[in-house]
């Protein structure tokens, strides 16, 4: 009688393929950031605080369930508070994933809360809360640190696709209207040269607003001086550029915090003002 079993051929089995290291993989990206509520601790010199800082977080809770229903934010002053209610309600709010720099008068840092959508805005004679997609001032991106000089920008060797580029692009600033789709430029698919890059950085000139986003691995969004034009690039967690691009639009998808966002952090702050009382 012939047994049906056969031994497997040589090479086959446990222990018989490389390991990812002997086969020269490269390794995954890593890092990957996620919600992690921050209860402050609270000492008894510090029990008074309690009360006015969770009144405070309430308010918040509350504006961020009116602007997930597209009402209007706010914007809710710091500056007054005592400094213990002042630590409370910094420690609570945390540091989550996208941070801005806005120029102007004054120049200001913004730093989003582990809750989506409440933005901490910091900078000369400022100090508050903002609650809502965006900073307000974030809006005002196209004002210009370095004026665009637009199609008569001097040319130099080794510019080749750039001109027809900012053509398109500036047809697409200028017809733009709130609310349209992004209309997107993927530099990584198109053939270009460094030159290309630098003569568009000095055609498009630069607004006042860099926002970076950090999640599974970097976003890096730059706003030019040309209206409704960004520069969106993602870099992995080893900090390679793996795509580049050019937005039309007010402001990139990637910097906003969506209407499920801001609901989302109405809930958790309430539930991290309970584990506070």
């Amino acid at each position: 009688m012939v047994s049906n079993f056969h031994l497997p051929p040589t090479g086959f089995g446990p222990g018989s393929q490389p390991s990812e290291e002997e086969a020269g993989y490269l390794p995954l990206p890593s890092g990957m950031r996620t919600y992690s509520p921050t209860l402050p601790e609270v000492t008894e010199a510090e029990a008074q605080a309690v009360a006015p800082a969770l009144a405070l977080l309430e308010r918040i809770a509350a504006a961020c369930e009116a602007s997930a229903t597209g009402q209007d934010g706010a914007s809710l002053q710091l500056a007054d508070l005592a400094p213990d209610v002042r630590r409370l309600v910094a420690e609570t709010l945390g540091q989550g994933e996208v941070s801005m720099k806005i120029g102007g008068r004054p120049a200001v840092a913004v730093q989003e809360s582990v809750f989506a959508g409440v933005w901490q805005v910091l900078g000369s004679g400022v100090d508050r809360v903002e609650i809502g997609p965006v900073p307000a001032r974030a809006l005002a991106a196209f004002d210009p640190v370095r004026a665009p000089q637009g199609p008569n920008a001097p040319q130099f060797p080794g510019v080749v696709n750039a001109p027809a580029l900012l053509v398109e692009l500036m047809d697409k600033s200028a017809s733009y209207r709130p609310g349209q789709a992004p209309h997107v430029i993927n530099l990584t698919l198109l053939p270009h040269t460094e030159a290309d890059l630098a003569w568009l950085d000095t055609a498009l000139g630069q607004g006042s607003v860099t926002i970076l986003s950090r999640g599974y691995g970097n976003c890096r969004v730059t706003a030019t001086a040309t209206p409704h034009v960004w520069r969106v690039q993602f870099f992995n967690s080893m900090d390679t550029l793996i795509l580049d691009t050019f937005e039309v639009t007010e402001m990139p998808e990637v910097a906003l915090a969506a209407p499920e966002d801001l609901a989302d952090s109405a809930a958790r702050l309430r539930e991290v003002m309970e584990a506070i009382r």
